[in-house]
């Protein structure tokens, strides 16, 4: 029988449908009596400490404060919108802390738990009234409801803004700042400089970022005067500037002595565009017949031997995947681009290249000329919770439309030190629109995580993470790359940096088969839906498991399967209804569902505690004849325990990551116009949001097997003539 490819246009059957009835409303933990008398000697307390900072140190007397809300208030619609207004207050960023509550009410509630931690701002006068203000609310009111949402309030301290590593430079650092809505940029850098300096520090005005609310700068001084700079009230935070990760090759891919053949044939599709963003090639290499465009981001920096080694190798595993040695390399999917962002600048180590290199970085995304990038470089820095790195912001800001698949190498630090978390994912693989890479050490069946590969999880949202993984060699199996000079030779190497780019090669290969009608962020949820957990390790290691390299794994459906394509857009506060394509006749013994949801989401830099401003409520209602009450009943399908953190879940979260895959068996009997309802949640600045929010794009693959209805495709394709399925633009690649 012919190949049955995967079904498209499931959003034809999607549909809107009117909200659910709204829940009855919670109990408080605290009364307003009780939070005045515990919160009004802290407000004092914070006041006192503000009016006693440098008058430098508060551009336009702007001073900052943080409020810890109880951890039973996380969600967007308890945020104090009410208060902070009444008050004259501003709420400038949030991150996620652990608090001990006084009081919780919540059942099985941990002694300790996470909650948001507010950054508010104002003025120092408008601080001062703060502790009149709070005497004066009044039971019931908006703003008395909210204050008493507080759990406790102080000051910003300088240790609230420093996170000095020993893994990067002593003498120069990153600088983060808040930017308030009705402040230029220009004037708060002018007054930023200037105090820096009055505090011995240089702040570099070639490269800065404004990102969101929020502008990243560097600054070069001695670290002793950290504490003194960390009082300006706008920083947000203070790192150690790192270096740059992957500058240079994880293993020398040195020459081998056995060659390889270069294909003959044109690549599959001349229609993807993809870039490679890294090291440069050499002048002699064996890839020309697919490079397109070739650009150095700095035409007058020389080149560096290791770098060009590096950018070749990455090129190569994207063209070709691991290189079979003294046979014909795989047919390239398409042809690719390659821009040099390292040079030798970065070979002399100047201070500032981390930032140098984002800006190179930055101006290809801008420049949106591509489908499908790559990255398999970054900042030598592992993800941090409390706040989000610059490349980070810049990468999912630009990613946010989900226009674009960006794959980013997760790193190579997996082998050190685990109780500090230094083997942690690297910035910018937690980026929440891009696809983090991992490396597996084995081509075969017999896979686990390669053990230099960065382990997760990264920030939240974006706990799972690696997404995928795959082969990335290791000392037992190499991954082959092509090395330098026009003789097609072979280099032997491993690294999460070839990973990456082989993840990439899959999803330009859907790309190229199936052709436009299959978006990108469609192929990005492809991936996940297809990648296999046929091992016993822990998410933390793989994610969501091993890319497949065979196409027919992700595009194809066997006997007893059908794999349904859902894209499109969705808009805020709407609830869509997505219903499960089965047969008219209903299915026999037991069935496995799959599900795979990815939307690209807008970001709040500077709430690390509300990053993603747009996320999903999913509800599956398998049979529409099953009620409870008056309501159709509803079953679990995407698990929190996925999002669960040391000693809790937080009932808010799972809804706000970019991911959710999941499988569920039952039986097929009970299943009757099953659909998915979808509900966009949109907030901003961890609040609801206003009017005006943009719409999101989405994607959902759904797999449906029936081991007991062999002919399931062309069932669901009778009983819905909306679905179509997706024909190849060319011929499948056979390789033997």
């Amino acid at each position: 029988m012919a190949n049955r490819f995967i079904i498209g246009r499931g959003e034809l059957l999607t549909y809107d449908i009117p909200p659910p009835p709204m829940v009855p409303k919670k109990a408080h933990p605290y009364g307003l009596t009780e939070a005045k008398t515990q919160l009004i000697p802290q407000i004092v307390s914070a006041v006192l400490d503000i009016q006693a900072l440098p008058q430098a140190a508060c551009p336009s007397d702007v001073a900052v404060i943080k409020v810890d809300l109880h951890p039973s208030y996380i969600a967007k619609s308890f945020f104090p919108t009410a208060l902070l207004r009444q008050a004259g207050l501003t709420p400038v960023g949030s991150r996620t802390v652990r608090v001990r509550p006084r009081k919780d009410l919540r059942k099985s509630a941990p002694t300790e738990c996470e909650t948001t931690q507010i950054f508010v701002a104002g003025s120092r006068n408008t601080f001062a009234k703060l502790p009149s203000f709070a005497t004066q609310l009044v039971e019931n009111t908006k703003e008395a409801l909210q204050f008493a949402e507080i759990e406790q309030l102080s000051s910003m301290t300088p240790n609230d803004r420093l996170r000095i590593s020993a893994l990067g430079a002593n003498h120069v650092f990153e600088i983060g700042l808040h930017l308030l809505p009705d402040q230029p940029a220009d004037e708060l850098r002018k007054s930023f400089v200037q105090y820096a300096k009055s505090c011995g520090f240089e702040v570099n005005s070639e490269f800065d970022f404004p990102v969101g609310r929020m502008i990243f700068m560097a600054a070069q001084g001695n670290a002793d005067g950290l504490t003194e700079l960390a009082k300006f009230s706008l920083l947000r935070v203070v790192r150690s500037m790192p270096p740059i990760r992957n500058a240079r090759p994880f293993t020398r891919g040195a020459p081998i002595s056995v060659g390889f053949s270069i294909p003959t044939s044109q690549p599959l599709s001349s229609e993807p565009t993809v870039a490679i963003l890294d090291g440069g090639l050499p002048s002699k290499h064996p890839l020309g017949a697919f490079i397109g465009r070739y650009e150095k981001s700095d035409p007058a920096a020389g080149d560096v031997a290791d770098y060009l080694d590096h950018g070749l190798g990455v090129t190569s595993a994207f063209l070709f995947g691991p290189i079979e040695p003294s046979v014909e390399a795989q047919r390239p999917y398409s042809y690719v681009d390659h821009f040099r962002v390292l040079d030798e600048f970065s070979s002399k180590e100047d201070p500032f290249e981390l930032y140098r290199t984002l800006a190179h970085v930055e101006e290809i995304l801008l420049s949106r000329t591509y489908q499908f990038l790559n990255l398999s470089l970054g900042p030598d820095l592992p993800t941090d919770d409390l706040d989000v790195h610059a490349w980070t912001a810049v990468l999912d800001t630009v990613l946010s439309d989900g226009e674009t698949l960006m794959t980013v190498a997760v790193g190579n630090n997996g082998q050190r030190d685990s109780a500090n978390r230094f083997d942690r994912i690297q910035v910018p693989s937690d980026s929440v629109n891009a696809l983090s890479i991992g490396a597996a050490n084995h081509s075969s069946s017999n896979w686990a995580r390669a053990d230099y590969s960065a382990r997760g999880p990264g920030r939240s949202p974006g706990r799972r993470k690696p997404d995928v993984v795959a082969f990335g060699g290791s000392p037992k199996e190499y991954f082959h790359v092509a090395a330098a000079g026009l003789k097609p030779e072979l280099a032997a190497t491993m690294g999460t940096s070839f990973a990456a780019p082989y993840a990439l090669r899959t999803a330009v290969g859907v790309r190229a088969v199936l052709g436009e009608v299959v978006h990108p962020l469609t192929i990005k949820a492809l991936i996940v839906h297809a990648a296999k957990n046929d091992t016993e390790s822990p998410v933390t290691d793989i994610g969501w498991g091993r890319v497949p390299s065979d196409l027919n794994e992700i595009i194809t459906c066997g006997d007893g399967v059908a794999r349904i394509i859902y894209q499109g857009l969705l808009r805020p506060g709407k609830y869509l209804r997505a219903p499960v394509p089965l047969p008219v006749a209903s299915l026999q013994g037991r069935v496995r569902l799959i599900a795979t949801f990815c939307y690209a989401s807008p970001v709040d830099v500077e709430d690390a505690a509300a990053y993603t401003k747009a996320g999903l409520t999913i509800t599956f209602r398998p049979n529409v004849d099953k009620a409870a009450g008056k309501q159709v009943k509803t079953r679990s399908f995407f698990s929190l325990s996925e999002f669960k953190t040391e000693q809790e879940q937080r009932s808010d979260l799972g809804k706000w990551e970019t991911v959710l895959h999941a499988s569920d068996r039952m039986l097929g009997s009970s299943l009757k116009n099953a659909t998915f309802d979808i509900h966009y949640n949109a907030r901003d600045g961890g609040a609801a949001a206003g009017a005006g929010t943009e719409l999101i794009r989405y994607a959902l693959v759904l797999t449906v097997e029936a081991p007991n209805h062999a002919n399931l495709h062309e069932d669901i394709l009778s009983a819905h003539t909306l679905l179509k399925a997706i024909e190849p633009r060319i011929s499948l690649p056979v390789r033997t």
